[in-house]
Formats: structure tokens, C-alpha cells, sequence
């Protein structure tokens, strides 16, 4: 192996231990290498995007546009681990999307099962005295039309091979199963039905004290080594840049559109292929019609 391809895997290597956990080589074992029936093939839209590095971008803006729904931000922050336990919430949260996009059928379906099991017990009243439920239909839709927006969105700007319209639609359409399967109703299977559901969910958003600190917590203060705060801060970046304009002063982030236009998305394009470089994952070109059909 000559130093360079050395170099290579270590980042990979640690990169996959950040997000995936001491397990995840067994995870991606079972995950991959499974036999069995499964949704969606190699060539699908679903798979196109979220094997791309481009995702660690698009996951960044999910968690900081999901946090501006009130209700959903009081269950994260009465009942998420994530400032003391946030690469465990991460790993998580990584496996459950490994199983429900790459998995068999069966391991997918259960992945979908178990979230709803810990659903059922998410219950409380938010500081604005609402009551909500983890469970709550309207809720999930909108951590889903947050989360899958987040994907499409950083994939149509960083990913190697972006997906064409009708691709796109593709993706919305092959993900919304996954969202039925947690409880949503009414999900989108078109990008602009996609826009059209984000724009009606707008009058409910609002910047709370926690979905700031979340954010504060998210982009300043990560628990990562020192090491790699540099990349991490260029990501968060670039993640803040792609935030709608509406969402800035909510969440108190900073809004310079000439920069990241220019600069911010630069080293948008220099962070994700540096990822996808050490995890060694460039996706091959795939026919889009390959992926509209894998639905």
C-alpha cells in the first residue's frame, strides 16, 4: 500500500468510526452483505444519494431546518441524548438510514418497527405548553419533508453524479415509503409536491431557545477532537449556506449571499470530495431511468 493510500484509509477508517460506532464494520457487514429481497437496487435514485458525500452536508441542514418546528425541537431537547451522547444519536440514526436504503426487506421492517416502538413512549408538553407525541403523523411528515429536502438539496450541488428531474423525483417518491412506514400520511412523491408541503409547514416554524442552542451546540460547539474542527467547521459552513434565507434569523445564523455563492460553495465542492476521497466512495454514473424504474 504506498502512503498515500495509507493516509486514505485512516481517514476513511476514522471518518466510518465517528459515524457508524465501534460496531459499524459488523453493521455494514450485515447491512450489505445480507441475503435477501430488498426495495431498491444499486441503480435506484435512493441509492445514488445517500451512498454520496454529499449526505454529511445534507444531514447537518436536516437537524438545523428540523429543529425550527417547535414541537418536534421539545421532543429532541426533552428527550434526546444528543448533547451527552451525540455520536451515539449519530450512529443511530446512520444505521437506521443503512437498513432502510441498502438493507433486505425483513431488516428494513424491523429498523421501521423498533423506531416506532421508541415513538410510542415520546410524549410531553413543549415550553409553550402544546402538548406533542414523537408519534404524532404531522410530526414525522415533517422531520421526513426536512430530512429528504436536506438529502436532495446538498446531492443537486455536491454530489459526483447529481440526479436529472426526473431522477429526482425518483428519490422523493422511493423515500417516502419509509415515512408511511413510521406513521406519515399525505408524503410527497414529487419535488414539488415536496416544496409545496415544506411551504405550508412554514407558519408553524419558529426559532425556540433550544432549536438555538441546538444550533450553537451543532455548528460551535461538536464534541470532535481538535484535529479535524477545521474540516468540521468548513462543513458546517457550508451547510449554513445552503439554508433557506427565512431561516437565518430564526436560528441567529449569519447570511452573506455574494460568499456563499462563491467562496462557501468552493469549498463546499473541496470538503465533499475530500470525504468521498477518504471513504473511497465515488459513486459510479448511474441511467436515470434505471432509478425511476427501481420504484
Amino acid at each position: 500500500m504506498n502512503p498515500l493510500s495509507s493516509v486514505q484509509q485512516r481517514v476513511g477508517e476514522t471518518i466510518f468510526a465517528r459515524i457508524a460506532g465501534d460496531e459499524g464494520p459488523a453493521r455494514r457487514d450485515r447491512i450489505h452483505l445480507s441475503t435477501g429481497p430488498r426495495r431498491y437496487g444499486p441503480d435506484s435514485a435512493v441509492h445514488r444519494v445517500h451512498s454520496d458525500a454529499s449526505m454529511f452536508v445534507g444531514g447537518m441542514r436536516a437537524l438545523l431546518l428540523q429543529s425550527l418546528h417547535p414541537l418536534a425541537m421539545a421532543a429532541v431537547d426533552q428527550h434526546s441524548g444528543y448533547r451527552g451522547d451525540p455520536w451515539g444519536r449519530l450512529q443511530r440514526t446512520s444505521t437506521f438510514l443503512a437498513e432502510t436504503t441498502f438493507g433486505t426487506i425483513e431488516d428494513a421492517d424491523r429498523a421501521i418497527r423498533i423506531v416506532n416502538a421508541v415513538h410510542k413512549r415520546i410524549t410531553g408538553t413543549a415550553p409553550d405548553g402544546r402538548p406533542y407525541a414523537a408519534s404524532d403523523p404531522h410530526l414525522i411528515r415533517w422531520v421526513h419533508v426536512a430530512e429528504i429536502d436536506s438529502f436532495l438539496r446538498a446531492h443537486d450541488r455536491y454530489g459526483a453524479h447529481p440526479l436529472d428531474a426526473a431522477g429526482r423525483d425518483a428519490y422523493v417518491r422511493e423515500t417516502a415509503w419509509v415515512a408511511r412506514g413510521l406513521g406519515a400520511v399525505d408524503i410527497p412523491e414529487t419535488v414539488a409536491e415536496l416544496d409545496e408541503m415544506l411551504a405550508l409547514y412554514r407558519p408553524e416554524l419558529k426559532g425556540t431557545a433550544a432549536a438555538r442552542s441546538t444550533a450553537r451546540f451543532i455548528l460551535l460547539n461538536p464534541p470532535i477532537p481538535l484535529a479535524v474542527r477545521p474540516a468540521y467547521g468548513l462543513l458546517s459552513t457550508v451547510a449554513v449556506s445552503m439554508m433557506p434565507w427565512w431561516t437565518r434569523l430564526p436560528l441567529r445564523l449569519p447570511y452573506l449571499p455574494l460568499t456563499e455563492a462563491t467562496a462557501v460553495r468552493a469549498s463546499g465542492m473541496a470538503v465533499t470530495t475530500a470525504i468521498r476521497w477518504a471513504l473511497g466512495s465515488v459513486p459510479p454514473p448511474q441511467h436515470d431511468e434505471g432509478a425511476r424504474q427501481a420504484s
